[in-house]
């Protein structure tokens, strides 16, 4: 192909885009590069979900929009999806981007204008963060802009150099950062800043996206533990000694937010306000909720609030991590009178059973159900003698009752939970001081309790007692079958809703799976709020393939 002499509007959707399904493809060697003892979730995750809600932002935007247009969605959706610390500076990079993008004449970029967008990106997310580090994405992408004024006067020249120069300071951040250094591995958040050149350069002069590495180095977190930082930011604090990550959008005069900055520098650390116009997206590592989000309160009106436990994430982390899905390290101490092994698809609900008392799992799902034998060698690493299995699917639940002829010494009884979201619903009333008889009884009220339901995508014909599905339609799956039908996930959702809600309901739990947007979920959490204002909604992300939704309804 021929390289583009100027970026317009298409061309910039399309370097999104890319961009987007380079951090999916390498979004598990960026998580594993994620060194911090205290991480945001996944940095790689966050990365990818940040640019899911551009691109979801992007599909609002006309045919034929200006490239100023498109400029203006890609900056509000990395601001309003972005997730975690790595996310948040990221969507400042983006705003700062397309701020300068966006302002060129005639509506077509060309060389100078990204050498200057790239530099305008850099400025604004060291301003951005509180106390700059080197040897993070802020090293990297301070780089990439001077590489690009150094391009020259082609597009091609400027994304070479640019990349170049910010490839040469990834590899050098663990010159910068011990804490890398020890580890053997890269900075995360710079890993996934240069997939953005990369998107630039497939779009400019087709050339291909990098294939996912594959990393295999191992990682040394427990000589991690004292390390301090995080993606762009240092402070006074050990960040090991800061239990909680909060996080929030705040509508507030764009003069308050340097006295807000400064009530949260002395809280806290890992400190990151982006945004402007009225409009801020917040992150923080602190100790004090409460003072945190009174500075919100007395700047502006804090939405969407957030709080992470990251003391218990760290150990989800590490087990996600090293250990993967299977047997947990269990509490110090003697095992419970009963424990849980749960069948489980997906490393965000893995993480969901595991803050929930689940030190045993088993991958598995509709479609790939464990065997009798996977199920066994869990319940037989577990230190408990009696043990409640979580099938978490119907198609599962006989394989499950069989575990208990199999295991001589422990008494092995089956919660007939057919979803995950009755899975959950019955670790509330798990009791691992009682005996299993007590927990099975307890438990499998506490399941019933849940509507569970589903969203996927149909792959053949079929009648059903909702109407006509034709392959690749979306569909509403309750346990009375095939409830709704529409050309969308939202819409699907929707109507799924609305024919399940009665009066007495007041919880939707909403858990995120492979193919789920951020722009669709915001969808569904405004319909529900208008329509059910009532009704509470709890929107998690799960990861599991198949079903960009699952939910449970109590």
């Amino acid at each position: 192909m021929t390289s583009r002499a100027v970026l317009g509007a298409d061309d910039l959707r399309a370097v999104m885009g890319g961009f987007r399904d380079a951090l999916r493809m390498h979004q598990g060697d960026i998580n594993r590069l994620n060194v911090y003892p205290v991480p945001d979730g996944d940095t790689g995750t966050n990365m990818a979900l940040t640019l899911e809600a551009v691109v979801a932002e992007l599909e609002g935007v006309a045919d034929g929009a200006t490239l100023a247009e498109v400029c203006k969605a890609i900056g509000h959706g990395s601001l309003m999806g972005a997730r975690g610390n790595s996310g948040v500076i990221l969507s400042q990079l983006l705003r700062g981007m397309t701020e300068r993008i966006g302002a060129a004449e005639h509506g077509k970029a060309g060389p100078a204008e990204l050498a200057d967008a790239l530099a305008h990106a850099s400025d604004l997310a060291r301003r951005a963060v509180v106390r700059p580090v080197e040897g993070t994405i802020l090293t990297v992408a301070s780089a990439a802009a001077e590489g690009a004024a150094a391009g020259g006067d082609t597009l091609v020249g400027v994304i070479e150099t640019a990349h170049e120069t910010a490839a040469d300071a990834l590899a050098r951040t663990p010159e910068m950062l011990p804490v890398l250094k020890q580890a053997g591995v890269v900075d995360a958040g710079g890993t996934g800043f240069l997939l953005l050149l990369d998107a630039f350069w497939l779009v400019v002069d087709g050339r291909p996206l990098p294939e996912p590495s594959g990393i295999s180095t191992p990682i040394d977190y427990e000589g991690l533990g004292a390390a301090s930082g995080g993606s762009g930011e240092e402070g006074g604090h050990d960040v090991g000694d800061l239990r909680y990550e909060v996080m929030y959008l705040l509508y507030a005069p764009d003069d308050s937010i340097e006295a807000f900055k400064e009530v949260w520098a002395g809280i806290g650390d890992s400190i990151v306000v982006v945004g402007g116009d009225g409009l801020w997206n917040c992150h923080i590592h602190t100790d004090d909720i409460g003072a945190a989000i009174e500075a919100a309160v007395d700047a502006g009106r804090p939405q969407r609030i957030r709080v992470t436990d990251l003391a218990e994430q760290v150990e989800e982390e590490r087990w996600v991590r090293d250990a993967g899905v299977g047997a947990v390290p269990e509490p110090a101490g003697p095992p419970p009178a009963t424990s849980v092994v749960a069948v489980v698809t997906g490393d965000g609900i893995g993480r969901i059973f595991r803050s929930l008392g689940v030190h045993h799992q088993v991958v598995g799902g509709q479609s790939m159900n464990p065997s009798t034998a996977d199920l066994v060698k869990v319940v037989e690493a577990v230190g408990s003698e009696d043990v409640v299995i979580l099938p978490n699917n119907k198609n599962i639940r006989p394989v499950a009752e069989q575990v208990d002829a199999l295991c001589d010494d422990k008494t092995v009884r089956v919660v007939a939970t057919g979803s995950i979201v009755e899975g959950f619903a019955a670790l509330l009333a798990y009791d691992p001081a009682a005996d299993v008889a007590t927990n099975v009884t307890t438990m499998s009220e506490s399941a019933a309790r849940v509507v569970p339901a589903e969203i996927t995508r149909a792959v053949r014909d079929t009648t059903t007692d909702a109407g006509e599905v034709h392959d690749g339609d979306w569909i509403g799956v309750s346990r009375d079958g095939v409830i709704s039908i529409g050309d969308s996930a939202v819409m699907a959702t929707r109507v799924l809703l609305a024919r399940l809600l009665e009066p007495q309901h007041e919880l939707v739990t909403l858990i995120e799976g492979e193919g789920s947007k951020a722009g669709d979920t915001r969808q569904i959490s405004e319909w529900l709020g208008e329509e059910y204002p009532e009704v509470a909604l709890e929107v998690h992300h799960g990861g599991q393939p198949l079903y960009p939704y699952l939910l449970g309804i109590e």
